[in-house]
């Protein structure tokens, strides 16, 4: 089976769960996948429920803190350009069947690794595997190499009365 290139991007709620949803249904199948979160370090609920439920999925996180309302560090950039690196020999491997890069648009946007080095690692894919890229802000460069670009567009959204993140929700 053919492998394609998906981007869930916007700024609406649900990039990283629809990607999770689309990770359940391929173990569901039969496939392996492995979910490379870029930015990310916190322990999220998702993370739990994989730990416990799915052996098929490996999660590896490629962020420290949350940097997104201050600048990125060194470490930061360091990090995320080591997974950059890790996740270009999963990808180039064929050991996955579906590779998710959660919020590696996030991490492009904030230049801790260039749209070109991403698409240079795209372009490793083995025929049969799917590739899936979430994140706001996706590259127009990025969108132009993908074959499926889903965006999430916020219409209402609680966080504006206040709402805080919920656990098992929001994390």
């Amino acid at each position: 089976m053919k492998g394609y290139i998906q981007i869930y991007t916007g700024n609406g709620k649900g990039k990283t769960t629809a990607a999770f949803g689309l990770a359940l249904r391929a173990v569901g199948a039969g496939k392996k996948v492995f979910i490379a979160q870029f930015v990310k370090g916190m322990k999220y609920s998702e993370i739990s429920a994989v730990e416990k439920c799915f052996p098929e999925i490996t999660i590896k996180q490629y962020g420290l803190s949350c940097f997104i309302v201050n600048v990125p560090t060194e470490k930061d950039i360091e990090a995320a350009r080591n997974g950059l690196k890790e996740t270009s020999s999963v990808i180039a491997s064929g050991k996955y069947e579906v590779v998710i890069l959660d919020e590696v648009c996030i991490a492009t946007y904030y230049n801790l690794f260039t749209v070109n080095e991403l698409i240079e690692v795209l372009k490793t894919k083995p025929e049969s595997t799917e590739i899936i890229i979430t994140g706001r802000y996706a590259a127009k460069e990025l969108i132009e190499v993908a074959d499926l670009v889903t965006e999430m567009k916020e219409v209402k959204h609680y966080y504006t009365k206040g709402v805080e993140a919920r656990k098992g929700i929001e994390f």
